[in-house]
C-alpha cells in the first residue's frame, strides 16, 4: 500500500498509524498538494492528503481511508462494533479533524512552518491566540477521559486522530499542560507507548530525515 502525504500532517499520521495497528505494510510517499505528481492526483483529484493506493484502488481523506481499512482488514478494529462506541469513535475523530486541528493550526504555521520551512518570521500573536483556542477542545477531552481509559471506551480511530493532532503541535515545542490536563497527559503517554504508534513515528522520522528535516 502507498500513502501519499507529508508526515507533519496529523491526517497523514492518522492513516499511517492505522496501517501499523493492522499490520499493513505501507510506504509513505511525501506528496505536496501544491506540487502534485500524477500518481498523487490519480489518488486524490482534489489534492487532499492523505491519499492511498492499495493495488488498483485509490482513495483520499483520512476518515474515509480508515473506514476502508477497517472493512478490508478487520483485525484490530478501529471502528468498534458496538453502535454507541462506534458513534463515539467517529465523534472524537471529528473533534480532532474539525475542532482541535483548526484551532491549533496557527501554532504550527507560525512557530514551525514559517520559520523552519519557509524561512520567514511567524505571527507570534496568532500562535498565542491559537493556544487559547485549543483549551476549549482540550478541556472537553479532559472531562471525557476516565482513569486509564480511551476516549470512546475502547481504543479507536478517535484516539489516533486526537493523538496525531497533539503530536503535530509538539513539533512547535507546544505540549499538554499536566496541571490543567493530567488525564490527557496520561492518555497521550499510553497512546505513544503502543507499538503501532512507535513504528509509525520511526517511519515518519525517516521520511523527515530523507527530506532534510
Amino acid at each position: 500500500m502507498k500513502i501519499f502525504g507529508f508526515p507533519l500532517s496529523p491526517f497523514v499520521r492518522k492513516v499511517l498509524v492505522a496501517t501499523k495497528e493492522k499490520g499493513i505494510d505501507a510506504e509513505l510517499i511525501p506528496s505536496n498538494p501544491n506540487q502534485p505528481d500524477e500518481a498523487f492526483l490519480q489518488a486524490s483529484p482534489f489534492r487532499k492528503i492523505p491519499a492511498i493506493q492499495d493495488g488498483d484502488f485509490r482513495l483520499a481523506d483520512s476518515t474515509a481511508i480508515v473506514a476502508y481499512l477497517d472493512a478490508k482488514y478487520p483485525d484490530a478494529p478501529l471502528l468498534p462494533a458496538d453502535p454507541q462506541t462506534r458513534g463515539k469513535a467517529v465523534w472524537f475523530d471529528e473533534v480532532a479533524d474539525t475542532i482541535l486541528i483548526p484551532a491549533g493550526a496557527p501554532i504550527v504555521v507560525n512557530r514551525f512552518l514559517y520559520p523552519k520551512i519557509f524561512g520567514k518570521e511567524g505571527d507570534e500573536a496568532a500562535a498565542v491566540a491559537a493556544e487559547e483556542a485549543t483549551l476549549k477542545p482540550l478541556d472537553y477531552l479532559e472531562g471525557v477521559l476516565g482513569n486509564g481509559g480511551w476516549l470512546a471506551g475502547e481504543f479507536s480511530v478517535g484516539d489516533i486522530a486526537v493523538a496525531s493532532a497533539i503530536k503535530t503541535l509538539g513539533y512547535t515545542g507546544w505540549q499538554l499542560d499536566n496541571s490543567r490536563h493530567p488525564a490527557m497527559v496520561d492518555w497521550y503517554d499510553r497512546v505513544c507507548a503502543r507499538h503501532a504508534w512507535q513504528a509509525a513515528a520511526e517511519q515518519e522520522a525517516a521520511v523527515f530525515a530523507s527530506l532534510g528535516g
